[in-house]
């Protein structure tokens, strides 16, 4: 299986096509531990949930995870970006 460096949620989107649920659980896992910069819990749900979406089943669990330590209003926030990145894509 082949692995995928991503340094930004941006380059997924050049990472073959629409990306895997892989790429895309990836982006969820450097969100959520802040590999790139700081810690973004919104962007690490918003991967997650685009993962899960595309059938990657860890990305359930991790999502659940990252919506624990989230207000109400940042996973309305993180719902609202995947559902327009996924009509976009």
């Amino acid at each position: 299986m082949a692995r995928f460096e991503i340094s930004s949620a941006e380059s997924a989107q050049f990472a073959g096509g629409a990306g895997s649920a892989e790429l895309f659980y990836q982006l969820g896992v450097q969100s959520s531990i802040g590999r790139e910069g700081a810690v973004d819990l919104v962007s690490a749900h918003k991967w997650f949930n685009i993962a899960a979406a595309k059938g990657f089943a860890d990305a359930v669990r991790m999502r659940g995870e990252v919506a624990a330590e989230m207000s109400s209003a940042e996973i309305a926030e993180a719902q609202r970006a995947a559902r327009a990145f996924l009509s976009l894509h």
